[in-house]
């Protein structure tokens, strides 16, 4: 069926009888009760699937990860009460010490210090690559390589990594393949069909979209989701059925949402693009983004997001960001509303400015969120604050 269809009915139904609830409820529960001794024999079997312990599976959480899993392509989808904790589960279930990850320098900040803070603790060693070594993937691979990180498009410079290519080289070489998938949503970017292994996102950001719920996805084959799924009931970062639910009903909405994104962010982009006050606009949408041949090929649509550049720097952001009157200043992004950010404040807070300059952000960006407003309003509100550059 088609990504509206699924998302609507996928999912849902909970037999009670002779009727059932047209939406699954929620199931705001901690255990479940079983009538005997041979009841949990049968189920701790495999025997009958039934539920135990919400930490390991609950009926709200399991149909929203169906919804999630259609959408995906994949065979099987499981959620977390946040992104990083999908981030962690996937990279501590996947890798032992010893192993290395290659992951691209251009990446989500919290990404950057699991790696670089935490695993690293473990004996787990990264590498970071540009995105034009990633160009080559095959070359970027070393001998103790299992597995490679990448988003596209990127954090907040919106450059895009073809990423077909980097899932065969890896496959060939027996290496895991991710992609952060969250800027573009499966809805414009289906990584799985592309090759990748795994596809991780942010579900508090497009898929939950109405900034109220916080929680991250993995989705892939059963084969590789199934020990993952182990690894989140030993990390315990497991969704609870209430955002479960309000994820659910989001996800009925989601391919109507991103198609207004994506046609406001791209109204966006066009309006400003050689405004004087603005050295770069970003967006992979427009012909001048040095990915918009990649972008054009693996993607439907262009995404929510874009990138400014002021050019007299860093206080001049700050001018122009106090005087957004639409634009709420606030992290996150995929809601309803329209946020601003600075990168150098949030994701790359703390960076030297070598580590700013390997990542390809500079002190004068401001990343957009373009929201579900009409565009002509947001456009404006852009403009008037502008001029404070």
């Amino acid at each position: 069926m088609g990504k509206h269809t699924d998302l609507i009915h996928a999912g849902e139904r909970v037999s009670l009888g002779e009727s059932e609830p047209l939406t699954t409820p929620i199931y705001e529960t901690s255990t479940f009760v079983f009538p005997s001794a041979q009841a949990v024999e049968d189920y701790q079997a495999g025997r009958t699937h039934a539920y135990l312990y919400s930490r390991y599976e609950n009926p709200t959480v399991v149909g929203v990860e169906e919804k999630l899993a259609r959408v995906d392509g994949a065979e099987a989808a499981i959620t977390f009460s946040s992104g990083m904790a999908a981030i962690a589960t996937a990279l501590l279930g996947l890798l032992k010490a010893g192993d290395e990850v290659v992951c691209s320098a251009a990446i989500y900040g919290g990404t950057f210090h699991i790696l670089e803070d935490l695993l690293s603790r473990f004996g787990i060693r990264h590498r970071f690559v540009s995105l034009e070594a990633l160009g080559t993937p095959a070359a970027v691979l070393g001998p103790d390589t299992r597995l490679v990180w990448f988003e596209s498009p990127v954090n907040p410079t919106l450059r895009c990594v073809e990423i077909a290519p980097v899932a065969a080289a890896c496959r060939a070489a027996g290496v895991w393949s991710v992609v952060d998938n969250t800027f573009a949503s499966p809805i414009n970017q289906p990584v799985l069909s592309m090759g990748v292994d795994l596809s991780m996102q942010s579900a508090t950001k497009y898929l939950g979209g109405h900034s109220d719920i916080t929680a991250g996805v993995l989705s892939g084959s059963a084969s590789l989701i199934g020990p993952l799924a182990r690894t989140r009931r030993l990390l315990g970062g497991v969704l609870d059925p209430q955002p479960a639910f309000a994820l659910g009903k989001s996800l009925k909405t989601l391919p109507l949402r991103v198609a207004r994104h994506n046609s406001n962010a791209l109204a966006v982009a066009e309006a400003l693009e050689g405004h004087p006050a603005l050295a770069a606009v970003h967006y992979p949408g427009l012909p001048g983004h040095p990915d918009h041949a990649i972008a054009k090929r693996q993607m439907s649509g262009y995404g929510g997001m874009v990138c400014l550049d002021v050019a007299a720097g860093q206080a001049a952001a700050y001018r122009v960001f106090d005087r957004l009157r639409i634009f709420q200043r606030a992290a996150s992004l995929g809601g309803a509303e329209s946020l601003c950010s600075l990168p150098v404040l949030t994701s790359q807070y703390g960076l030297t400015d070598a580590e700013l300059a390997e990542a390809g952000v500079t002190r004068g960006m401001m990343r957009l969120s373009v929201g579900l407003e009409d565009a002509e309003d947001l456009i404006a509100d852009l403009r008037q604050a502008l001029a404070a550059a």
